[in-house]
Order: C-alpha cells, then sequence, then structure tokens
C-alpha cells in the first residue's frame, strides 16, 4: 500500500507541474520583488518567466511595464546624485537605465548631458578652453571679440586729430584701426590716466562722436555715432530662450510684451507650442533680454488649504401626558315617524321625524343619547443627531483659481412651455404635452478659491464657500421642486501660512412647546400629566468653516534676480562688464627666486599673454629670428648704452608690436630710437625711402616696454633681415638684469602674422 501511495503522489505532482503555466514559480517571485520594491530583480524574474513561457500575454505586459518603472527609477536617481555634484555616479545610473529600458529618450538625453557636463569640469580642471568648432560649416556664435597685444593700463596725453589719436592707442595695443568713408577730421584733446584699452576706446568715441566694433581680433572699425550708421553697422544675433515655468500662453505673452516695451525690440517671437521665444537684436539687447528672462521664468509659488466644514444638526422631540376628550355629542331618537306618498307618482317617501314642544315633558331616557369623549395618552421620546465632517485639501498655484465641489446635482426646472398647437380627434386645439427644462445645481461642499502667495509668509485668498443641502420638497405648478438651504460666503482675506482662521459659524436653535388638556385642570402639577399632553420640540443647527493655508513654494528670488545692470541710454542699448567700468589694477611684481647671482632680477608682473610663438623657416630653410646686439653688455652705474633690436630672414614685414621686460631695479629704459639718424629713414623697416611709426610706453615701475613699429598705410612689407630698433638704456645699480622679449606680433602687410623666434639680452651692471 506504500508503494503504491508513493507512485500515486509522484503522478499528481506530474500532473499538477503539467497544469501550472511554465514561468509561474518565476512570475510569482517577480510579483514579490516588485512589491518590496527591488525592480531589477522584477524584471530579471519576468524577463525568465517570459522565456518559460513566450506566449504568454500577461507575462508580457507586466515585462514591459516592469522595464519602464526600473528604467525611471535609474533615471531618478541618477538626477539625484548630478544634484548632488556626483557626475561620475549619475552617468553610470543613466547607463543602467538605458540598458535595463533602450526605449527611453530621456535616459539618452540626460547621458548625454551628464557627458557633457563631465567634459567641461575635466576642462576647467586642466585649465583647456572650451574647444571651437573652425569647421567651414560652423556658424558663430556671436561678433568677434578683440585680443590686444598687452591688457596693460594706457596712460595718454594728446591734442591731435581723432583719427591720429584713435591710431596710437591701437598701436599701443597692437590693434589695426581703419575707418568709415564718413569718418569726420575733427581735433580733440583727451588725457587717458590708468584706463584700460576698452575704457580709452570708448572716451575717445565719446569726445569724437563715434562708436567702434571689431572686425576681426585684432582690427576695430570706427564709425561716425548716427542712427542710420548704428543701423547699418551694428551686429545682430539670433537667440532662442527655452522657459521653463510659464504654465499659459497668457504668461508668455505678458514676457514678449514686456521684453518689446523695455527694450524696443522690433524682431522679436512667442512660440506656445515650444514654450519658447526667439529674439533677434543686438548682443547687448541679447544679454539684457537673457537676464530678465532668468529673473521672470521662476516657479510659480504654491499653497495647499485645509478646508474643515463642520455641520452638526441636534433633534429632541419630547410628548408626554394623557390627553382626555374635549367634546361630547348629544342626539335625540323621535318616538315616531310619518310617511307622506310622493305627489304626481306611484311611489311614497319617508317625512321628516319631529318632536314637537309639548312632548319635551313625556322624554325618557329612550328618547335620546350621549356621546362621551375618549383619552389619548403621550408618552414620545425622539433624539436625532446629524453630524458632517469634510476635511478636505486645496493645492492650487498662485494666481489660479481652483475649485471644489463635494456633493450632488440636484435638477430644478426652469421653466416649461406648450408643443403648439396641434389635431387631437381630427379637431384643431392645444397640444396637452408640456415641455419642462431643467437645470442642475451643485449642492453640497463648493469652494472657489484663488490664492496669492507673498514672499513674507502670507497668503492672500480670494474665497467662495457655499454649503448647501436638500431640506424639503415643494409643488409648484405641479412639479415637484426640492427646497435648497444655502450658507455662502465671499469675501478676500489674508492669513499667514499655517493660520487657523473660522470664515463663517452659524448657531441655529429652535425652542417649540405645545400644551393641550383641560383647562385648569392642566395647570395642576403631576395632575396636569393626567388632563393633557406636553409637547416640547428641540432643534440645534450649527456650521462652521475653518480655512488653514500651507505654503509648499515660495517665489525663488536669487541675489543676482534682485541686482540692477547697466543698460546704456536710452539711444543706445548696450551693456558692460565689470571690469569695463573699472580703473585697472596694478599688479605688484612677485618676489624673486633666489639665484645664484650676487643681485639676481626680480621678476616683474605681466599681463596675461601667450608665449611667442615657434617660428617658420623662410624659402631658404633659415627661420625667422629676433634678437639683440649686441647679446651682452656690460656697464657701469650711470653710464648709458643702446642695444639694438635686429631681425633675420623675415618676409613681407609690415608692423612689429613687442612687450620687453627687464629689471628695473638694475637698469631702465631712457629711449625707443630709430635704426638710422633723424627721420627714421635708412633703417630695415623703413626700406631707406620712407618714415616709420614708432609708438613706446614704458612703465619704469613694473620694468616693462611696449614698443610699436608700423609702416606707412598701403605699402607693402620688406624682407630681408636687418636692425628694426634701438634701445637706450642706462645702468642704475650693480647687479645683472635680462633684457627679454615677452611677446611679439609681428604682422605681414596682409596682416598675418608672422612667427618669430626670439632671443634675450644680458646686461651686467658694476659698482
Amino acid at each position: 500500500m506504500g508503494r503504491w501511495g508513493n507512485v500515486c503522489l509522484v503522478v499528481g505532482l506530474g500532473l499538477l507541474a503539467a497544469g501550472c503555466p511554465k514561468g509561474q514559480t518565476n512570475y510569482n517571485q517577480g510579483r514579490k520583488a516588485e512589491t518590496l520594491g527591488d525592480l531589477d530583480a522584477a524584471l530579471n524574474y519576468y524577463q525568465q518567466a517570459l522565456k518559460g513561457d513566450p506566449q504568454n500575454a500577461n507575462f508580457r505586459a507586466k515585462l514591459d511595464q516592469v522595464r519602464f518603472e526600473a528604467g525611471q527609477s535609474h533615471v531618478k536617481k541618477g538626477e539625484e546624485l548630478r544634484k548632488k555634484g556626483d557626475l561620475q555616479g549619475a552617468a553610470s545610473e543613466f547607463q543602467r537605465a538605458q540598458t535595463v529600458d533602450p526605449s527611453s529618450p530621456i535616459a539618452e538625453q540626460e547621458l548625454r548631458r551628464t557627458a557633457d557636463m563631465i567634459a567641461e569640469k575635466n576642462r576647467a580642471d586642466e585649465g583647456t578652453p572650451e574647444p571651437v568648432d573652425v569647421s567651414p560649416t560652423a556658424l558663430a556664435a556671436m561678433p568677434p571679440d578683440i585680443k590686444p597685444l598687452s591688457r596693460a593700463p594706457i596712460n595718454l596725453k594728446m591734442s591731435n586729430d581723432s583719427k591720429l589719436v584713435f591710431d596710437t592707442i591701437g598701436k599701443l595695443a597692437g590693434l589695426t584701426v581703419i575707418y568709415d568713408p564718413d569718418f569726420p577730421a575733427r581735433r580733440i584733446t583727451t588725457e587717458l590716466t590708468n584706463v584700460t584699452l576698452e575704457q580709452a576706446l570708448n572716451i575717445v568715441c565719446l569726445e569724437s562722436k563715434a562708436f567702434w566694433k571689431p572686425v576681426t581680433e585684432n582690427m576695430i572699425f570706427v564709425i561716425p555715432d548716427q542712427p542710420q550708421k548704428r543701423r547699418d553697422y551694428e551686429e545682430q544675433v539670433v537667440k532662442t530662450f527655452y522657459l521653463s515655468n510659464t504654465v499659459q500662453a497668457q504668461d508668455l505673452t505678458e514676457i514678449v510684451t514686456g521684453l518689446r516695451q523695455l527694450l524696443d525690440l522690433k524682431r522679436i517671437q512667442q512660440l506656445n507650442s515650444q514654450n519658447a521665444i526667439i529674439v533677434r537684436d543686438t548682443p547687448d539687447k541679447l544679454a539684457i533680454a537673457e537676464k530678465m528672462i532668468k529673473d521672470i521664468d521662476k516657479a510659480k509659488p504654491e499653497v495647499v488649504v485645509q478646508i474643515e466644514v463642520l455641520q452638526a444638526r441636534t433633534d429632541r422631540l419630547r410628548n408626554l401626558g394623557i390627553l382626555p376628550g374635549q367634546n361630547a355629542a348629544l342626539s335625540f331618537t323621535p318616538p315616531s315617524t310619518s310617511t307622506t306618498p310622493a305627489s304626481g307618482s306611484g311611489g311614497s317617501s319617508n317625512a321628516t321625524s319631529t318632536l314637537s314642544l309639548d312632548q319635551l315633558k313625556h322624554l325618557s331616557s329612550k328618547d335620546y343619547s350621549i356621546t362621551l369623549p375618549g383619552a389619548t395618552a403621550n408618552a414620545v421620546l425622539t433624539d436625532t443627531y446629524t453630524k458632517i465632517i469634510q476635511n478636505p485639501e486645496i493645492r492650487s498655484i498662485d494666481g489660479q483659481q481652483a475649485k471644489l465641489r463635494i456633493g450632488d446635482k440636484i435638477p430644478i426646472a426652469t421653466g416649461s412651455f406648450s408643443s403648439g398647437v396641434g389635431v387631437a380627434g381630427g379637431v384643431a386645439g392645444i397640444n396637452p404635452l408640456v415641455n419642462t427644462q431643467f437645470q442642475y445645481q451643485d449642492v453640497g461642499v463648493n469652494v472657489d478659491m484663488t490664492p496669492r502667495v507673498h514672499p513674507n509668509h502670507e497668503v492672500s485668498l480670494k474665497l467662495m464657500i457655499e454649503v448647501s443641502s436638500v431640506t424639503g420638497q415643494s409643488t409648484i405648478g405641479g412639479i415637484q421642486q426640492p427646497i435648497i438651504s444655502q450658507r455662502k460666503i465671499e469675501h478676500d482675506i489674508r492669513l499667514k501660512e499655517g493660520e487657523v482662521n473660522i470664515l463663517g459659524g452659524l448657531f441655529d436653535r429652535t425652542d417649540t412647546r405645545t400644551l393641550n388638556g383641560w383647562p385648569g385642570l392642566a395647570k395642576i402639577p403631576l395632575l396636569r400629566y393626567l388632563f393633557s399632553s406636553d409637547n416640547i420640540d428641540h432643534q440645534e443647527d450649527e456650521v462652521l468653516i475653518v480655512l488653514i493655508p500651507h505654503i509648499v513654494r515660495l517665489p525663488e528670488w536669487t541675489k543676482a534676480n534682485l541686482r540692477p545692470i547697466y543698460t546704456g541710454s536710452e539711444s543706445n542699448i548696450q551693456v558692460k562688464h565689470e571690469a569695463e567700468v573699472r580703473a585697472p589694477v596694478q599688479q605688484a611684481p612677485p618676489t624673486p627666486a633666489p639665484t645664484a647671482q650676487a643681485n639676481p632680477a626680480p621678476a616683474t608682473a605681466a599681463p596675461a599673454m601667450n608665449p611667442p610663438a615657434a617660428a617658420a623657416p623662410d624659402q631658404t630653410g633659415q627661420p625667422a629670428k629676433l634678437r639683440f646686439e649686441p647679446a651682452s653688455v656690460v656697464l657701469k652705474a650711470g653710464q648709458t648704452a643702446t642695444v639694438a633690436v635686429a631681425v633675420d630672414n623675415v618676409t613681407d614685414l609690415y608692423s612689429i608690436p613687442l612687450l620687453l621686460q627687464y629689471n628695473p631695479a638694475v637698469i631702465s629704459i631712457e629711449e625707443v630710437q630709430h635704426a638710422a639718424g633723424q627721420g627714421g629713414k635708412g633703417g630695415f623697416l623703413s626700406g631707406g625711402t620712407q618714415e616709420i611709426a614708432i609708438v613706446q610706453q614704458i612703465n619704469t615701475e613694473h620694468g616693462q616696454a611696449i614698443i610699436s613699429a608700423t609702416r606707412q598705410p598701403n605699402t607693402p612689407g620688406v624682407s630681408g633681415s636687418g636692425t628694426l630698433l634701438g634701445i637706450k638704456i642706462k645702468a642704475i645699480a650693480a647687479g645683472s638684469s635680462n633684457l627679454t622679449i615677452v611677446q611679439v606680433n609681428a604682422k605681414d602687410s596682409q596682416q598675418r602674422p608672422i612667427p618669430l623666434v626670439t632671443s634675450e639680452a644680458t646686461v651686467q651692471v658694476q659698482p
């Protein structure tokens, strides 16, 4: 028997396994993992379940659902890690989300965005500038910015033609200045003291009634300041601003209207479908518009209002006592009746029973009857207590109306009309059919609320609260109409966050007492309950409405949003950076590094510059060089000497601005001389036939000298080798100083840079 039992058990288990769907175990495990919140494990179980039963539609639907939820959970984790600054962890979560759900577009977008942020962070840590796409198809983002040879402060005092003043400033900075054909000749007097290049150009533009714009990184264009000229020459940029917090198209329209009126924008377009604004105007106006949009595009405040509605009603009825009858009936019975025949007919009629007065004295108890009244005993006690509590919550955005309806819609007849004249039974008449129109009214708790959140944690509410109920029926024109009791309040209030306010409280109490009984006996204490009925009806109805506002989001105004910005004049809207309106800061020379020399030369502060580029060889294979002659000079304190600046193997040299650096404690540069005699003729750069323009600016405090030598306009450059300049130096104190070319910006006649290999000279001053 035991063996047959085991056989039956095995057969039963086999039948049970055959009856269960394949993968059901994995499916159940997946449901359990999903309940515990482990979506990745649930996804794995569902995949195994579907693999066991590929035709099971339930398994497939559950797998698709969990795949989406698991991908979204990893996206959410990645966003949280990115907010904390963990970009690598965020990228891993986004990659996991993309692996779990390859069809998720948001995972791909966030992964690409995080990768860009990681690359940008790495460039910032390494100090590498952001790469610029210089392919032929790449579009420029903004107009060019000037990159002068030096950012050293400018000190200049001149009284000359404005063009010459512009040219002088341009040569000091290593810039080429070109002019509009209509630029007039005007003599101006300017005195510039410790100003930046942009400040110097702006000051001279004010004096000469002009404005300037960059054409390339080393060339500026000076134009007369006229409205038509500004329209012709001012650069314009197109930019699209995507807004994140506008809810309605009206919000976008208000922003566009404000930008158009404040900045006088003529080319601005709003795109409601993309929640974006496209603006085309000057870079300055776009910068102001961007700042304004950032200030305005904030998430609107939100508030949650708790509404407590309490309605309590109590009915008490007391009816106690014995109410005896208050009426007695006396009736007489006539002793006999007579019958009188009816005239004009064959029948007869009964005569009325009559009783004469002389028969009254013969009346007995048989001739009348008295009906005595009965008594009613009442002992009724009725208590009815009704309490209605409603505690809804309404969440609304600042300035947006929110509505709440709790209750029923009750039909109410608003009018009736006849269908018209009809024909009934072949006879024209009024159609008896009447059509009645009904309108449905909300009965219950109705709330209309428009909040306004203030930065000081207060909330203004425009409220309409109505509490209504059906209390009875009334027949009007043959139609049953509901009788609706109404308690309604409308007002504007301002509350602090969390403040409890009772908006409306109504207490209605009705007491009714009715005494019915025999006069006199109904007033006797205790006995009155035997001869009267006492009815007492007590009704209480109370309605209480309470509001409690809670702010869940406040306006997020940062210090940058509240900061004003400079916008220029009414006719010329522009922006300026802080560095453009402040005087340049003089940099103190750093402490010199210790050397083996007796009197080391301290390193002096120099502007941020790029080192000289490697020179390209000329046609002979020799690179172009810039050197000093002689390379070593020995002087005694107080003596002077001239060191020549020479160039070798140069081609088409037109201009050569350069920056020299030396030790101001050992030597000083007294003068920069032409290479040959008076007038500058005979030097290499002049070609022996024309004058060259030399501009110099010597900073004795920091040991720097900016020197620029340029040929006459519209002339070709020179090629070969020769002496460019002569630098007169004076020995000040014993020691050693290097005379170094820190930066050079040589140009050919086509304004293309010429790379040069530079060297340095050594000046030894003896006691």
